[in-house]
């Protein structure tokens, strides 16, 4: 009996030490996602793909009501109307090594490398066709190609990681800038050739021409001016897209609107529901949907534009009583807060030569006329101008100033933000912005090709290429002997204004410490070393098996 019972227990002991070796331990996940089993099938990577348009949109658009805005405090085209680091007040803070501003954009670029990456190495060791894997390897290297293009803007030379970093790594180096804007277009040109055309895609989806377009951008950066106008060309020339010259979307027949006035309308911005053949890529921001963000009850994950840009009304002290009620859905501006305080340049320098020609600056686009709403003033139903302020108002301060109607939605809340229906005021939680937004639209890709041009000394072609956006809006023609890259400069102001990012576009030209301190006095502790932002000091401090080198001046 004994020995029956130590056979038997010898038996389970070596079956189930066998059993260990041949994989009794080992997990085999089959109803959760893991590292092992995320990336196989076309679902798999449609789905992180998705989240590659996520964090763009929160890095440029939703991530909070300060560091989407990082793009346009301490440039040319606004100022701080309520100091604070958060919005460039003082820039010594503000980009500091160790400050929230530089750290927060770093992460956020190669969090969409890393993202990108992971499915470029997958991608061949999937079960998906050879198709699907060319097209969700296309989408990731346009992303990869965005993120790079904008950390060599804002960083100049920084580590160029290509393949999926699967463990922990110390000794990452900076390439150069020229190597960087090399990958870029490398990337980018996968992209155009296996992405499919815009009228292929859904609203929202990056495709060939928006990936031309950024090409173009990149080559110009890197010097390579004949490539650009190339690059552009193929864009601008493709049948699918086109300036937007007659006037379309739901509200075309409003007599007070004009075709630039209809880019920005709600729901005007996508081809599908509109027709406008203008946008290249634009965000979408869908309001009250699940993974929308924008809400119709409050500013929480909202892009907070209109909060931002517009003036702060209520502010008014004198005269008493205040001319205005606020917030109120209409020309005033929404439930902006005055932070974003347009510059003169901004507001009345640029449009000095064809003030009342051009349809950009008519008031509907370009608010310098407010109509007081209070009953109690002795002003109400009368116009209020920043041209010619009533005794009390100071312009620009951060209660009045000239701002772009496009931050806001007049006559476009959402109904859960409308607090008297009978007056238009709006509920203390407005602020948000409910529009989808234009990352490329065809008429900066004009501006691209017309700054290569410059560059090639084509001066005749560059002035044909800015008149085309500008015979759009009835500006006056410019002639060649005045096209230089102050003009173009200024010109972008006039046509993209909030929705360019700006810091990136004076950045890569190595001009945002000129065009600071000629146009915008109020951030007078400007300094070049700001032409490029620093290195953070903790990714310097982890790297601590190489060295990663600090920008001068840090």
């Amino acid at each position: 009996m004994k020995k029956i019972f130590f056979s038997i227990t010898l038996l389970f002991l070596v079956t189930g030490i066998f059993s260990c070796k041949k994989a009794f331990l080992d997990e085999k996940p089959l109803d959760f996602l893991s590292g092992s089993n995320a990336y196989t099938t076309y679902a798999d990577f449609n789905i992180a793909a998705t989240d590659l348009y996520r964090v763009t949109r929160v890095e440029f658009y939703t991530r909070n009501e300060t560091n989407p805005f990082d793009y346009l405090y301490g440039c040319d085209i606004v100022f701080d109307g309520q100091p604070a680091t958060a919005r460039h007040t003082p820039m010594i803070s503000a980009y500091a090594t160790t400050g929230d501003i530089p750290l927060t954009h770093w992460s956020a670029f190669y969090k969409i490398i890393s993202e990108a990456n992971a499915i470029i190495s997958r991608a061949p060791n999937s079960t998906m066709t050879d198709d699907q894997k060319n097209l969700v390897t296309a989408k990731a290297k346009f992303f990869r190609g965005f993120a790079y293009r904008t950390l060599a803007y804002l960083y100049g030379g920084v580590p160029l990681i290509t393949q999926e970093v699967t463990s922990a790594k110390t000794d990452f180096t900076r390439a150069t800038k020229e190597a960087v804007y090399v990958q870029c277009i490398e990337d980018l040109k996968f992209a155009v050739a296996n992405l499919p055309s815009i009228n292929k895609v859904l609203d929202g989806e990056v495709n060939s021409q928006a990936a031309g377009h950024l090409l173009a951008e990149v080559y110009l950066a890197a010097g390579k001016y004949q490539d650009a106008v190339d690059a552009a060309t193929k864009v601008i020339t493709n049948p699918n897209v086109h300036l937007m010259t007659s006037r379309f979307g739901a509200k075309a027949n409003e007599a007070t609107g004009n075709v630039y006035w209809d880019l920005f309308q709600p729901g005007n911005q996508n081809r599908t529901k509109s027709g406008n053949q203008e946008g290249l890529w634009v965000i979408q921001l869908e309001t009250d949907v699940p993974g929308g963000s924008a809400v119709s009850t409050g500013m929480g994950g909202n892009y907070l534009l209109e909060r931002n840009c517009a003036p702060d009304l209520t502010l008014i002290t004198s005269p008493n009583p205040n001319p205005f009620l606020w917030p109120v859905d209409d020309l005033t501006g929404g439930r902006g807060i005055g932070w974003a305080i347009s510059t003169k340049h901004f507001s009345d320098e640029i449009w000095a030569s064809d003030f009342d020609n051009d349809i950009r600056n008519a008031n509907i686009n370009f608010v310098r006329n407010f109509t007081a709403t209070n009953p109690a003033s002795s002003y109400y139903g009368k116009v209020i101008s920043t041209q010619a302020p009533i005794p009390g108002l100071t312009v620009p301060s951060r209660q009045f100033y000239a701002y772009e109607a496009k931050c806001t939605t007049p006559g476009g809340h959402p109904a859960g933000l409308i607090m008297d229906p009978s007056t238009g005021l709006l509920k203390a939680t407005a602020g948000g912005t409910y529009l989808d937004q234009y990352m490329f639209r065809l008429a900066e890709t004009y501006f691209i090709r017309a700054e290569a041009y410059m560059n090639l000394n084509n001066t005749t072609a560059a002035a044909a290429d800015i008149n085309a956006v500008r015979a759009r809006s009835n500006a006056k023609p410019v002639d060649p002997a005045n096209v230089n890259i102050d003009y173009i400069l200024d010109e972008r102001l006039r046509e993209l204004g909030y929705e360019e990012k700006r810091r990136l576009t004076l950045m890569r030209l190595g001009l945002w410490y000129d065009r600071v301190k000629r146009f915008n006095p109020y951030y007078s502790d400007a300094l070049p070393t700001y032409n490029l932002w620093p290195i953070p000091q903790t990714e310097i401090e982890r790297n601590n098996t190489s060295k990663l080198t600090q920008n001068p001046g840090y």
